[in-house]
C-alpha cells in the first residue's frame, strides 16, 4: 500500500502543478472559467495570493504566490527523482528538512520584519530546496521501510492481520 500511495502523491503533485500553470490560461475560455476558478478558490485556502508576489501567465494572476509556486513545481521535481533513486533516506530527515528549508526561511523571515524586499524569482528560487527535499524525502520514506533494513516496499506479500 505505501507504494501505491507513493505513486499517487507523485501523480498529484505533478496534476497540482500542471493545474496551477495553466490556471491562468483557462480563465480565457468559457468552458474552462468554471474549473479555473474553482482552483483559485482551492488556492486561496492554503495561499494569500496577492498579486504582486505571483507570478502571471496569459495576462492573468496564478493561483498561488511565487513561493508557493516554487515549493510546488519544485517537489513535483523532487517526487519524480525520488523514483529515479534506489537510494532511501540515510540519517536524519528532519535535519534535510531544515536545512532545506534555510533560503525559504530567511527570505520569508526578512521580509515579515521589513528588513528586505524580495522579487518573485528570488522566492520562487529560494523555495526550491525545500519543495525538492520534501518531495524526495516523502516518497522515499513511502517506497522503503527502515524497518526491512531499506528493502523497497512491494504490494505484494504477506498481509498482517491484527484483531
Amino acid at each position: 500500500m505505501p507504494r501505491r500511495a507513493a505513486l499517487a502523491l507523485t501523480l498529484a503533485a505533478l496534476l497540482w502543478t500542471l493545474v496551477l500553470v495553466t490556471a491562468p490560461a483557462a480563465l480565457s475560455h468559457p468552458s474552462l472559467t468554471l474549473p479555473a476558478t474553482m482552483v483559485y478558490a482551492a488556492a486561496s485556502r492554503i495561499c494569500h495570493q496577492r498579486p504582486e508576489r505571483s507570478f502571471h501567465v496569459a495576462g492573468a494572476q496564478v493561483p498561488v504566490c511565487g513561493r508557493c509556486l516554487g515549493l510546488y513545481v519544485s517537489s513535483a521535481f523532487g517526487a519524480l527523482l525520488a523514483w529515479a533513486s534506489r537510494r532511501r533516506p540515510e540519517g536524519s530527515v528532519r535535519v534535510v528538512l531544515a536545512v532545506a528549508a534555510v533560503p525559504t526561511a530567511v527570505t520569508w523571515g526578512l521580509e515579515a520584519v521589513g528588513a528586505a524586499t524580495f522579487a518573485n524569482e528570488v522566492r520562487a528560487i529560494a523555495a526550491v530546496p525545500l519543495g525538492l527535499a520534501a518531495g524526495w524525502v516523502t516518497i522515499q520514506l513511502l517506497r522503503y521501510d527502515s524497518l526491512l533494513n531499506g528493502h523497497e516496499i512491494h504490494d505484494r506479500g504477506p498481509r498482517v492481520h491484527v484483531r
